[in-house]
């Protein structure tokens, strides 16, 4: 089974596909990342991938978090909260189990005590 990880490379973004021992990575500029987001939308759609709730679920443009803080907390059921708005939306409550917000923090601990040159240079996710 392949493996694929998403991450930001400064203001691109880096996709990194891993199968046994060979690993590859792209970094992309905004620009280049919507591109890739609605042709693979529309490669589902041709193979028949789509839903009846593809307008739902088709992915949107990339926004940039736009709040002035990012709030985070706990619901009223324990579960980890992120309050941020982003663009153009309204503000919203991102509610994650406890195995999404662990892998959040650890990727984001491991990308930030990198160097900011090795992240740059040898992709580090």
């Amino acid at each position: 089974m392949a493996g694929i990880s998403v991450t930001l490379e400064g203001d691109n973004i880096q996709i990194a596909f891993q199968k046994g021992e060979q690993s590859t990575a792209v970094v992309m500029d905004p620009h280049a990342a919507r591109s890739l987001v609605k042709a693979l939308s529309q490669l589902l759609i041709a193979i028949g991938e789509s839903s009846e709730n593809a307008g739902e679920d088709a992915p949107e443009e990339l926004v940039e978090v736009t709040s002035s803080t990012i709030d985070v907390g706990t619901d009223e059921h324990g579960l980890a909260v992120v309050g941020l708005q982003a663009g153009m939306m309204p503000p919203f409550l991102l509610r994650l189990k406890d195995d999404e917000a662990r892998h959040i923090a650890t990727s984001l601990l491991e990308i930030l005590n990198s160097p900011r040159d090795v992240r740059v240079s040898h992709g580090d996710h």
